[in-house]
């Protein structure tokens, strides 16, 4: 298979998984409860610190420059892709539905289930563009099938943790309406910008090779930031147990496993 195909089934995985989360809708009739939530989010949390480090920031110290160190680069993207994140999450009106907490600019107009779906939308950016420039790296290099495989296997890890992320979306919006037709669209729709997000990254990584490195730190850092900043919160919230914390290190250890193969 060519190496240009192997670009299209990673950014198609990450947008199928998604829209087969969302797609749950149509089977299920209340919301998720607080337990499965966090769960959900705890895992999903696990696969984006396990592939932010094994997937982006390992491979970025891995890469020799001859005008500054690479962990000094690291550093520094690290810090902007947090930075980004914290920026679109102070001025994009969105809406956390388990905390009831609204975030962003006030007074937008929009309706709470477009606030929802914002949410969601905003933690896929990061995601999208990690895979994208994982494949823009890989076919910079042609030839290095290793790179080739940790990337589709980074979009096989963010797309698993997808589907839950898609019925997350999508339940609490069909819980507000009692649409399932509208919710499943809103859960398609919050997983479209990965692949925009993940072609992005990609032409930006295959064009400019000298920015290999803060490309996936810069990705990395709006990876950790989501999950610092949204996810850990979210997977603590309510009644005191343990079982995000649990879905965390099992979501790390699946994510490390896929980018040991």
């Amino acid at each position: 298979m060519p190496d240009y195909a192997y670009a299209i089934l990673g950014l198609s995985i990450i947008f199928i998984c998604t829209t087969i989360g969302a797609f749950i809708v149509f089977f299920i009739k209340k919301e998720i409860s607080p337990n499965w939530n966090k769960i959900f989010i705890g895992f999903a949390a696990g696969v984006m610190l396990s592939a932010s480090f094994f997937s982006l920031i390992k491979p970025a110290l891995e890469t020799k420059t001859d005008y500054m160190p690479s962990w000094v680069i690291v550093e520094i993207a690290l810090v902007l892709g947090a930075a980004f994140l914290w920026l679109i999450d102070k001025i994009v009106p969105h809406f956390h539905a388990i905390e009831n907490k609204e975030e962003g600019i006030k007074n937008s107009g929009l309706s709470k289930n477009t606030k929802m779906f914002l949410a969601v939308t905003i933690h896929n950016i990061p995601e999208g563009l990690s895979v994208g420039i994982a494949l823009g790296v890989a076919l910079a290099n042609p030839g290095d099938h290793s790179l080739l495989m940790g990337a589709l296997l980074l979009a096989i890890g963010i797309g698993i943790q997808n589907i839950p992320e898609g019925a997350v979306v999508a339940l609490p919006i069909k819980g507000e309406t009692g649409d399932s037709k509208k919710a499943f669209l809103f859960g398609l729709f919050s997983g479209a910008i990965e692949p925009i997000a993940g072609v992005i990254g990609l032409f930006l990584a295959m064009q400019i090779q000298a920015l290999m490195p803060w490309a996936l730190a810069f990705a990395a850092g709006c990876m950790i930031y989501v999950v610092g900043e949204e996810m850990i919160p979210e997977m603590k919230a309510g009644e005191h147990n343990n079982y995000g914390v649990w879905a965390f290190v099992a979501g790390f250890a699946v994510m490390m496993a896929l980018d040991c193969i």
